[in-house]
């Protein structure tokens, strides 16, 4: 059983994504980062980092229990451990570019474009100009690379696709547009399309709906999500 400690956002997106389209049997733990759950002694057990996703494996290598945080090591482990997503032997090391490209490139710069777009106060446009053009960029470097391919790496639908889809999944919200957001990126637009057609993409967008998630930004929320913004408590 794997327990998934969830909050509706791009990384732990990605691991119920793979969860649907594996059938691994797994329990859902919602963590509600606005109230600042993140941050209590129990789930800091499972991430000391206070970042979710993260997983429990209850029956991890020899029957133990393990525990699993950073999106991109989740998808491995799971990918490792049932032998699905992974592509061929031989694009391994592609594999592994692509996947850390997402997980050091893409999916920060996004999250950083989201919050000097949308969180942090008015004022500070070079901060705003450069989250927005590295964003741009590391959109315009997945979109060539898929020009001539359907998928990421090789010839197969494999995590490194499902990392990205958390993220571009988003892409209104990382571009602050009501527009069409990948209009300029044609590939990612068709890369998203085929993710889509998938059914267990629909359900990974269902698992955390019936839990009521605090959707308030109040001063509770804002230091919950960003407490390094504030003096620490005496």
């Amino acid at each position: 059983m794997i327990r998934l400690y969830f909050h509706p956002t791009p990384n732990p997106a990605k691991i119920a994504l793979f969860l649907e389209e594996s059938g691994l049997a797994y329990e859902l733990i919602p963590v509600d980062t606005s109230k600042g759950e993140q941050h209590e002694a129990a789930f800091r057990a499972v991430n000391p980092n206070g970042k979710v996703p993260a997983i429990i494996d209850t029956e991890g290598p020899g029957g133990r229990q393990v525990r699993v945080f950073d999106s991109t090591a989740i998808l491995l482990y799971l990918a490792e451990k049932t032998g699905l997503f992974l592509g061929s032997a031989e694009d391994r090391p592609e594999l592994l570019s692509w996947l850390l490209f997402i997980a050091s490139g893409l999916g920060p710069f996004s999250g950083q474009a989201v919050h000097f777009q949308h969180a942090a106060p008015a004022g500070l446009d070079y901060a705003v100009n450069r989250y927005r053009r590295e964003i741009e960029r590391h959109y315009r470097v997945l979109d060539d690379h898929l020009a001539d391919r359907t998928f990421i790496v090789g010839d197969s639908y494999t995590i490194a696709d499902m990392s990205a889809w958390g993220w571009l999944d988003r892409a209104s919200r990382v571009l602050k547009t009501d527009a069409d957001p990948l209009a300029a990126y044609p590939n990612l637009k068709r890369l998203m399309a085929t993710v889509e057609e998938r059914p267990a993409a629909a359900r990974a967008r269902d698992v955390g709906k019936n839990h009521a998630f605090k959707k308030i930004n109040d001063e509770e929320t804002k230091r919950a999500l960003f407490p390094s913004n504030y003096p620490p408590a005496a």
